[in-house]
């Protein structure tokens, strides 16, 4: 910003359209709603006294905690100890929680695959670092998807390969070691193959999980559009948005820094440079992204957090 006169971004602001603006914070929210849905409807069933409201915290204190560690690391412990504070069994809060993260990876493998195809020749011209970063995040996403599907329907070969992976340790290390990293690594390949038949054998749920989490990432994936048509900059290709904003957050998750700080804003300024001319309207959408995208669910994740959940009947 230190190129960008205030006044000038402040003028900016005045002349936003605040409806389009408005809807883009609602396509926030719409995001989250539809993610506590998923929590809901994968719970409500064995917990009949599970109320949504108590679904819809999960997403929330989910984001607060993505928002403030590396990596995004602290989403999947944050979203277990929302459940249990609402009395949900561990392993059953495990199991689901692991269905709902299969079925996100693999519908983001999906969309950031068609992206690449249809965006990435643009991206490529654009700025040939950035190409580089959303290759490596795609192989990051698929490996994970795919690691997860050779345990829940290749085991057998699953410890072999990670068995074979640890035979450095077995060389080098103490006998005590290797026996201590391979029975670990042995339950937690049994633990998450038996907690995934049930995504496996309730194809009906897996259809219904699926279609929601497309809905879900839809609306987040729209938001660039909405902040665009704020600034009054309507002669764009939603489609192309949509599509760069994919790419985006797949840089994002390569940044070691909570919300991958720095990268996030340097690859959103220079792909949305190409929409927007002028300077201080690309310091403005950058924060108003920003604003929408983490500081939002960050802020509602606190709020959620403070809220007493309402635990559910013990006989359940």
């Amino acid at each position: 910003m230190k190129d960008v006169s205030f006044n000038v971004v402040r003028n900016e602001i005045i002349d936003l359209k605040w409806p389009w603006l408005a809807v883009g914070f609602l396509s926030m929210i719409v995001s989250l709603l539809i993610e506590g849905a998923i929590v809901y409807v994968l719970l409500k069933k064995q917990y009949p006294s599970f109320r949504f409201r108590d679904a819809f915290r999960v997403p929330l204190v989910e984001q607060l905690f993505n928002g403030i560690t590396p990596f995004q690391s602290g989403g999947q412990p944050a979203q277990l100890f929302a459940l249990l504070q609402s009395g949900i069994d561990v392993g059953r809060a495990t199991s689901k929680m692991l269905m709902k993260f299969v079925v996100y990876q693999s519908i983001i493998v999906v969309c950031f695959v068609i992206s690449l195809i249809t965006q990435f020749h643009y991206l490529a011209a654009k700025l040939h670092v950035l190409s580089a970063f959303v290759i490596f995040g795609f192989f990051i996403h698929f490996f994970v998807i795919a690691g997860l599907l050779m345990v829940m329907y290749w085991r057998s070969f699953t410890k072999k390969l990670v068995y074979f992976f640890l035979k450095p340790v077995k060389w080098w290390g103490k006998p005590a070691t290797y026996a201590r990293y391979e029975a670990y690594a042995t339950k937690k390949i049994d633990t998450f193959y038996h907690e995934s038949l049930s995504l496996r054998d309730d194809p009906l749920m897996l259809v219904k999980i699926s279609l929601l989490t497309l809905g879900q990432l839809i609306f987040y994936y729209v938001i660039p559009y909405f902040i665009l048509l704020s600034l009054r900059v309507t002669d764009i290709d939603p489609l192309m948005v949509v599509g760069m904003h994919i790419l985006i957050v797949m840089i994002i998750s390569l940044f070691p820094l909570p919300g991958g700080l720095g990268g996030a804003e340097f690859s959103f300024s220079i792909i949305f440079s190409t929409f927007l001319v002028q300077d201080s309207k690309v310091v403005l959408a950058m924060i108003l992204w920003r604003l929408i995208t983490y500081y939002l669910g960050m802020f509602l994740g606190m709020v959620a957090l403070a809220v007493k959940p309402h635990r559910i009947k013990d006989n359940e």
